[in-house]
């Protein structure tokens, strides 16, 4: 099989569905994909593994329990490195390209700066991904193919969910390195500052974590992404929160592999899954 096969066949992503949504929630996890193309390792100037630690790895894993609550999980197979679906569709760098951008293109945000835009310039690390430059034809095939059915799926199913329920909460899954130490919290939850959810449901969840035995800050240092910003309209029944768990908890961040704390953290998170989808979180109160 080419290489260009495989990035013609391969699924950019799925959605597994309850057989009845029973729940007003929808839950993303766009940075756990493991899927990279050969073209794309081959070009690469790193290795394998150091690519991988774009990845939110596992976290589709974590939150697989969902739709046996009655709520559907959307995650991508991409990988971050090769196109990130939480960023705007058209946030690249100009300097990447050997030809110019289109003048709609945004090519001025902070990410871009970063290295961090639709199609990344450097993995997480820091390391840059390419030997050479790439065509701005390459960027938009990525875009065209992974990135916009991706979004179509999601905003298809909040508008499904806000259709049933007349809300939707959406939980947008990631993880982050512990690399601040001790100082690292277990979790980091995101509402963009306020602006992307109703505030009792953040507690809300928050205090179930708590519960569960687990530190807790919120928008420090993750606020939510695009994802967030993007589909969190709480006057319009749309809350959304952004989850980054630490991977300390649940992996072995050298080696890209679950360690013996995932089974605990992956029982901990269906619990906070089904606290969710039950009647008790109340969610069509912040209609």
């Amino acid at each position: 099989m080419a290489a260009m096969d495989y990035i013609d066949v391969a699924p950019p992503f799925c959605v597994i569905e309850p057989e009845v949504q029973t729940a007003p929630l929808v839950f993303s996890s766009a940075h756990s994909g493991a899927d990279y193309p050969p073209d794309f390792l081959a070009e690469s100037r790193l290795e394998p593994r150091t690519l991988r630690r774009s990845e939110d790895f596992g976290v589709d894993r974590l939150f697989a329990a969902a739709p046996e609550y009655g709520a559907p999980l959307v995650k991508a197979f991409f990988p971050r490195a090769y196109c990130d679906a939480n960023r705007e569709p058209w946030e690249l760098d100009p300097g990447m390209f050997e030809d110019p951008l289109p003048p709609w293109v945004n090519t001025a945000s902070a990410r871009i700066g970063a290295g961090l835009g639709t199609i990344p310039r450097v993995v997480a690390s820091g390391e840059a991904i390419y030997e050479r430059k790439l065509r701005f034809a390459e960027a938009e095939e990525r875009i065209r193919r992974c990135w916009e059915p991706y979004h179509r799926a999601l905003r298809d199913l909040i508008g499904r969910t806000v259709s049933r329920f007349g809300i939707c909460f959406l939980i947008d899954c990631h993880s982050m390195p512990s690399s601040m130490g001790s100082a690292t919290p277990d979790f980091v939850l995101g509402d963009a500052y306020g602006t992307a959810c109703n505030p009792d449901l953040v507690m809300r969840t928050e205090a179930c974590l708590r519960r569960l035995g687990y530190s807790v800050r919120r928008n420090d240092p993750y606020a939510g992404g695009y994802v967030t910003r993007q589909y969190g309209r709480p006057r319009e029944g749309v809350h959304a929160l952004q989850i980054e768990i630490a991977r300390g908890l649940y992996m072995d961040e050298r080696r890209i592999e679950a360690h013996s704390g995932f089974a605990r953290l992956q029982r901990d998170v269906t619990d906070l899954v089904a606290f969710m989808a039950t009647d008790g979180f109340v969610l069509r109160d912040y209609r």
